[in-house]
């Protein structure tokens, strides 16, 4: 995926999906799944006030998260 890809999707690149969010403090003290119900509540949030397409970015990030969290778990069982 390219940089504008990255972009138009989430609003931001990959890498910073992971400095941000994945590796965040928030989500070493409270865990990945208060970090994802965060970003799901800004989401609403932003649909609220007529945000939609940043709403939808968030929603990619959020499923992006997810996605990782979900490949991570599977290489740790193979491993």
């Amino acid at each position: 995926m390219t940089y504008d890809q990255e972009i138009k999707m989430f609003g931001m690149t990959k890498e910073q999906i992971m400095k941000e969010y994945i590796q965040s403090f928030t989500s070493y003290h409270n865990g990945i799944e208060m970090q994802l119900m965060m970003i799901l509540s800004d989401a609403q949030h932003l649909i609220e006030f007529g945000q939609d397409d940043r709403a939808r970015q968030m929603l990619n990030v959020a499923k992006y998260i997810l996605s990782e969290q979900q490949i991570s778990k599977m290489q740790k069982k193979v491993a």
